[in-house]
């Protein structure tokens, strides 16, 4: 594609973003329409394809393996009203039991550091901490467990199917 073809739209978007005409399409002096916050992180021109956070499609990505798990579960499993607030309940069980996690792993990545940085290597401060870091993952591993489990028990035959295959196939990790 031509860098000049949609030089009318580039200038109106850097108009629109209040930016200095700095050339048509991508061969600018900086970068053209798409110079600044993204400059250097991506495409060949210096600014990025596709969503910021490298996700495959409208709903992003995350702790589900999609940035709104719960706007992509109604849609691609066609839930109704009463699905939809169950499994925000059950999603945001996850949520939190899942930040619990991040923070356990924090403080055991601290207990760690101490343990390597002290005069003599404190080995039992390190099981301790490499200890509850296992048993963090397994309280993540057992909510998931249960979370699949409920999500099961408000979902019909039809919409399991439908998630057994966005599972298998990748489209929704968890």
């Amino acid at each position: 594609m031509h860098p000049g073809m949609f030089g009318w739209w580039n200038a109106r978007r850097r108009a629109a973003f209040g930016e200095m005409d700095q050339g048509a399409g991508c061969g600018g002096p900086a970068g053209g329409a798409w110079a600044g916050p993204h400059e250097g992180h991506g495409g060949r021109h210096g600014h990025r394809h596709g969503p910021p956070d490298g996700a495959g499609d409208e709903f992003g990505g995350g702790s589900f393996g999609v940035r709104r798990p719960l706007r992509f579960l109604a849609f691609k499993l066609e839930l109704d009203e009463a699905q939809v607030t169950a499994l925000a309940t059950v999603l945001s069980d996850l949520k939190t039991e899942r930040a619990q996690s991040a923070v356990d792993q924090r403080r055991t990545t601290s207990s760690l550091a101490d343990a390597v940085a002290a005069e003599a290597f404190d080995e039992a401060g390190a099981k301790a901490a490499a200890s509850e870091r296992v048993k963090s993952t397994e309280r993540v591993q057992a909510a998931v467990v249960k979370a699949l489990g409920r999500i099961h028990a408000l979902l019909k035959p039809e919409q399991r199917t439908q998630l057994a295959y966005l599972l298998r196939t990748g489209g929704l990790s968890i």
